[in-house]
């Protein structure tokens, strides 16, 4: 019988993933995604180590045959052995070591994370698979600039009755908002980039002192971040999160301007104004009648769960000392919980954005309503306030 917590797990990643757009962000940051990472780092870790001149190559070779093994675990199993200790490293070293060990003997399984402590290799696991979801992220994001660059160039000329306060108020055109979408958009694909080229290794030993390998500690760091693709720090990052609040920072804006559409699209796709509809709108169970625009409500769902896991990070961002007991465990559920929201949200505006049908007639209406609520100004005929807001220019 399954682990209820674990059951429980795969019902929302299974059941309720994909309706968030969350299915391929969750292929890299579940719980295989992530042991996967672990033993990564393990290996990474040997193959500095041998690069330093601090252990023999088949030692190194013998560490990543076992590191190999192990990302076959059960991670329900894993996770079980990981509660006394606080951690899942503590069990998965002590796994390696018993693998080296069977193959090779105890001194090389003395150099299975030799001078390392947990948090190094949990939290560089961690930017390891923040920096997968944010591939996935990112070319969701970029997706969905591009589709609104494309409706701003196809109806830069659509008028339309623009809203302040959700009320009629001047008209400006269907391009112009499409634009504003996308600028913000890619405002935030541009920073997410940045954060995802510094994600860093952690790399410190015990408390941050680099003295498991001394002399070579930082040529070992820089044969880490080698081997793993991550960015070199300048000195360990144990007590220091700003690595974590910039991530979710950027993660927050992003979702942002995820939900600027998203809501947008939902508002104008109301039966009463009708001016926008998704290529797939949904029905209901009760009323048939109805063409949702699921995809839109879908994106602003995932990124509604956004704010609230920003502020878990930043709440985790001052441990003590120099390991926090308590905000640095509240990270990581944290962390890809958000990860997970984002790149959901992108990914189901994008699916809204593909193939948007923009009811230009529906637009003409709405636009000659507001020409009817100004009737006691000299611009009483929606032609005349196109002319007068607009400069004539009307498709």
């Amino acid at each position: 019988m399954s682990d209820p917590d674990t059951a429980t797990l795969g019902v929302v990643d299974e059941l309720l993933g994909p309706l968030f757009g969350m299915s391929a962000v969750v292929a890299v940051t579940d719980d295989r995604a992530l042991l996967a990472a672990l033993c990564e780092v393990e290996t990474s870790l040997a193959r500095a180590m041998e690069r330093a001149g601090l252990i023999e190559l088949p030692v190194a070779l013998e560490i990543a045959a076992a590191c190999e093994t192990a990302r076959s675990l059960d991670p329900a199993e894993l996770g079980r052995h990981a509660v006394p200790g606080g951690n899942p490293v503590i069990p998965l070293v002590a796994t390696l070591r018993a693998l080296v060990t069977e193959r090779a003997g105890e001194a090389a399984a003395a150099a299975v994370h030799r001078g390392a402590t947990s948090q190094d290799v949990l939290d560089t696991a961690l930017m390891l698979v923040a920096q997968r979801a944010l591939d996935v992220l990112l070319a969701d994001l970029a997706g969905c600039a591009s589709a609104c660059a494309a409706l701003a160039r196809a109806h830069r000329l659509t008028p339309m009755a623009g809203r302040t306060l959700l009320q009629l108020a001047a008209p400006t055109t269907f391009g112009a908002l499409a634009a504003g979408w996308g600028a913000g958009l890619d405002r935030v694909v541009g920073t997410l980039r940045r954060v995802r080229d510094g994600l860093p290794v952690q790399l410190g030993g015990a408390v941050g002192t680099l003295a498991g390998w001394h002399p070579h500690g930082f040529a070992v760091v820089a044969a880490f971040a080698d081997e793993l693709g991550l960015a070199e720090p300048s000195l360990p990052w144990h007590a220091e999160r700003s690595v974590l609040t910039e991530l979710a920072g950027a993660l927050g804006s992003a979702a942002a301007a995820v939900a600027k559409p998203a809501g947008d699209i939902v508002l104008l796709a109301q039966q009463e104004l009708g001016e926008v509809r998704e290529a797939a709108p949904g029905g209901s169970s009760a009323m048939p009648h109805k063409a949702n625009p699921v995809a839109a409500i879908t994106a602003r769902a995932a990124a509604a769960q956004a704010p609230g896991l920003v502020a878990n990070l930043l709440a985790a961002a001052a441990p003590e000392l120099q390991r926090g007991a308590g905000p640095w465990h509240a990270e990581w559920p944290s962390l890809v919980a958000l990860l997970r929201a984002t790149g959901g949200g992108a990914a189901r505006l994008r699916d809204s954005l593909t193939g948007l049908h923009v009811d230009t007639a529906a637009m003409a209406r709405n636009l000659d309503r507001l020409a009817d609520v100004l009737v006691t100004s000299e611009l009483g005929h929606a032609g005349d306030l196109v002319d007068h807001y607009l400069g004539g220019r009307r498709q």
